[in-house]
């Protein structure tokens, strides 16, 4: 789905704990700089091909990947991307993320099912198993780390938000010239409404809501949310609710 000029949402039909649904990395280009926000669940590469040429990019112009964070539907076919493109895919993420994305930290989703393994029904244990093999095979190098308030010059330009709280390190890329958020899992749509992300995703409940509190600063108009795709009602004043327990 078209956005702006340049900036194109791409929909992924996704198989999430057996419900069948639709992620939605973003596709962000210009002459130069042809980036990938996010890279879906491990396998999903021939979906991302196509749907990046669907846009009307060529795959093989694919130069860099940001990593809005850690999780494994975010990082899941980067490696799949980094192999099909060893002529130079540079990788971002936020410096609090890199060693979660390195390999070098257990990932936050996996210790939280591992401090509870015991306790976990038998389906989240096969989850737990299969996350974990993941990330034990699955060690990438983030060539370029990005800090908060920090403006990307690509595409007219990028803002780096740090909004730490579904993990320690998740930002969102604000597109000040069409007033676009990024959102990544910070915030969701269900069934048309603007929500944040639940709360039992989160790193840390308390952070996650400082960080919709620093939404605030920005005109934003529209909303590419991960989870859920566009939202073009009244962002600034959602975003203002929901931050504000309303």
């Amino acid at each position: 789905m078209k956005i702006a000029n340049g900036i194109y949402m791409l929909e992924i039909s996704a198989n999430i704990m057996g419900t069948p649904s639709v992620i939605n990395p973003t596709l962000i280009w210009d002459n130069d700089t042809v980036i990938l926000i996010d890279t879906g669940f491990p396998g999903q590469l021939p979906q991302i091909r196509e749907a990046i040429e669907k846009a009307g990019v060529s795959f093989d112009k694919l130069n860099m990947v940001i990593l809005t964070h850690q999780d494994i539907d975010h990082v899941g076919s980067l490696s799949s991307i980094l192999k099909e493109l060893p002529n130079g895919v540079e990788v971002l993420a936020h410096k609090e993320e890199r060693a979660y994305i390195q390999g070098e930290k257990l990932p936050v989703k996996v210790a939280q099912l591992e401090a509870h393994l015991n306790s976990l029904p038998i389906e989240m244990k096969t989850i737990y198993e299969k996350m974990k093999a993941f990330y034990e095979n699955n060690k990438f190098c983030v060539d370029k780390t990005i800090s908060d308030g920090e403006e990307l010059p690509y595409c007219g330009g990028i803002t780096v938000i740090y909004t730490p709280g579904h993990t320690p390190g998740h930002i969102c890329l604000y597109l000040k010239y069409c007033k676009t958020l990024i959102a990544g899992d910070i915030l969701q749509i269900d069934g048309g409404i603007l929500i944040h992300a639940p709360q039992s995703t989160n790193f840390d409940i308390d952070l996650s809501i400082i960080s919709l509190k620093k939404l605030m600063q920005y005109d934003i108009e529209t909303v590419i949310c991960y989870h859920g795709g566009l939202y073009g009602g009244n962002a600034n004043k959602c975003i203002a609710e929901l931050a504000h327990g309303q």
